[in-house]
């Protein structure tokens, strides 16, 4: 049971980097814009940082804690 919840993690994990990856894509092709929206650009840029702290929750989950 323990590796396929650590599995489901690993999965949320790979989705939750791509979906932020594609955010960094958007935001800077948002910036190359004319006429940028900045209302869409703060909604996006906000977005990122909740996937930064979700994927580091998820990354704190998969570590192992060691012992010093």
């Amino acid at each position: 049971m323990i590796n396929e919840d650590e599995r489901e993690l690993e999965a949320e994990l790979a989705r939750l980097q791509q979906e932020h990856r594609d955010l960094d894509a958007a935001i800077d092709a948002l910036h190359q814009s004319p006429a940028p929206d900045l209302l869409r650009l703060q909604r996006l840029k906000k977005r990122k940082l909740l996937l930064r702290d979700r994927i580091a929750f998820i990354e704190d989950q998969i570590t192992p804690d060691i012992i010093a």
